[in-house]
């Protein structure tokens, strides 16, 4: 066809000869096709008269084929308030790709009145509700799938019921909870579920869990913007994250598993971040709500060379080692801590340092260490005969025993005017992390923590390491790690046109 004359003209006639209505006209200038869209009840006809037509030339390869796609749409952008205003096109495109909603065809003529494309039909309503938002002609809607409505997913369903009217009235954003799922159950919903007594709905629809069916349901559905969020601790999600995305869903989650676990696993999921529109949100996963990984990723960003982050990063080893120091021995801190519900139901879990050591592997890789969890060295604070033992129960109650080796350790940092502290660091220069047991002089700003608050400090290019930049503050509780999730889902709004 390209070079050919009258190939265009030839085409148009012979449809138009037969009775048949041209709905939308696509040609590129490399002319190596025509695109044109007529009503399906006229399709076969069409391509009838266009194969009599040109047969000669198909025998004689100057035309490839004449080729059908059904099930198609057209969406068209209409208005005269597109004539010279810049961005438009752009606008469409870029609502239509976040939705996940492949382009077949473009067409625009040079009045610039009407910007028209073609879409698969089975994405009709969830295009049109995107470019809708785009555009500021509807609230820009985001459904959404808790996983895990425990502690932390139903606070965050509660944080949402609270702000879900003030969020649609000033700032244009519809979140819908479409589905609920844990371990063994799931619960959808195509119009999204009554946040007012979705536990009530919860307890009376569940159904057994299938977490490919989750995903499948939530992306079958005509609300354009997607997300799933992680609430839970398990490996079992994360090992879904990359079918969900290739299904437009976005991902957020305060799990670590995703960010601490398997660098292939790992690398595959950034990747398709970074080659689409879909995103992966995961503040949460270091420090609960507080601002972490995103004062990380913007120092690093804008050109800073991070030199070392270093940081006590568990709430229970925080609350521990605060207390730790005031004449009582290690055991009954501990027996104080899992009391109050600041440990896991079996202490060891926090004492171990594995959850330490995944927060470091999460901030090493955002330094550009490709660490691997197994690379990070981890003192554990379990002595060696209780870490096989049975129960919590029988390790609280054997944990004694070992009390004089702690307190042999606080008593020599108190007589060189220092304390004990739990922490994990990330040494750039070396390449490696570490989690370890450090004695820090009582000046120190670790020394001056209180609770169980997080504090963070980042040495860089620009902030050197006589003066760090530190963040600190309460870095656990449902609250604010549910708080945490809903700021990344507010970011998410954002991306997807949400005015500001």
């Amino acid at each position: 066809m390209v070079g050919v004359p009258g190939i265009a003209s030839a085409v148009f006639s012979t449809v138009r000869d037969a009775g048949v209505n041209v709905i939308m006209i696509s040609q590129a200038s490399s002319e190596h096709s025509i695109c044109f869209a007529v009503k399906t009840s006229e399709g076969d006809k069409a391509v009838a008269v266009l194969k009599k037509r040109f047969a000669d030339s198909i025998a004689a390869g100057r035309v490839s084929a004449v080729d059908r796609m059904d099930h198609c749409c057209v969406l068209a952008a209409v208005g005269q308030g597109m004539v010279q205003r810049k961005g438009v096109a752009a606008t469409m495109m870029g609502a239509l790709a976040k939705a996940n909603v492949n382009i077949k065809a473009i067409a625009q003529g040079s009045s610039e009145y009407n910007i028209t494309v073609l879409i698969d039909q089975k994405d009709s309503e969830r295009a049109l509700r995107a470019v809708h938002s785009r555009f500021y002609l509807s609230d820009v809607p985001i459904g959404v799938g808790v996983v895990g409505p425990g502690l932390i997913g139903g606070t965050f369903i509660d944080q949402l019921k609270e702000q879900a009217a003030q969020l649609r009235s000033e700032f244009n954003i519809d979140i819908r909870v479409l589905g609920i799922a844990d371990s063994k159950h799931m619960m959808v919903s195509e119009g999204g579920i009554n946040l007012e007594n979705w536990r009530q709905e919860w307890a009376d629809n569940k159904q057994p869990a299938d977490l490919t069916a989750f995903g499948n349901s939530l992306a079958s559905g005509y609300i354009p913007n997607l997300a799933i969020i992680d609430c839970t601790a398990s490996d079992a999600p994360p090992a879904h994250y990359l079918e969900w995305m290739g299904k437009g869903i976005n991902i957020i989650t305060p799990n670590k598993k995703l960010g601490s676990g398997p660098l292939d696993r790992y690398l595959a999921v950034r990747n398709l971040q970074r080659e689409s529109y879909i995103h992966f949100f995961y503040e949460g996963t270091v420090g609960a709500g507080l601002p972490i990984i995103g004062t990380l990723k913007h120092l690093l960003e804008t050109g800073d060379k991070a030199q070392r982050v270093e940081g006590i990063f568990s709430g229970t080893l925080s609350y521990i080692f605060n207390s730790f120091g005031d004449g009582r021995p290690f055991s009954e801190i501990v027996a104080e801590a899992k009391a109050n519900g600041y440990t896991e139901p079996d202490p060891r879990d926090d004492l171990s340092g594995t959850d330490v050591a995944r927060k470091v592997a999460i901030l090493a890789r955002e330094c550009g260490l490709m660490l691997e969890l197994g690379d990070i060295p981890v003192e554990s604070l379990v002595p060696e005969p209780l870490q096989t033992v049975q129960s919590a129960e029988e390790y609280m109650k054997r944990l004694p025993e070992f009390d004089a080796d702690m307190t042999r350790k606080v008593e020599e940092a108190k007589a060189s005017g220092e304390v004990l502290r739990y922490v994990g660091i990330v040494d750039v220069k070396a390449g490696t992390g570490s989690v370890e047991l450090r004695r820090y002089p009582a000046s120190h700003p670790f020394a001056q923590l209180q609770g169980s608050d997080n504090i963070i400090a980042f040495t860089t290019a620009r902030y050197g390491s006589k003066q760090p930049l530190i963040v600190r503050g309460p870095g656990a509780g449902a609250d604010v790690t549910a708080g945490g999730v809903f700021s990344d889902l507010l970011r998410l709004a954002a991306y997807l046109g949400a005015p500001s």
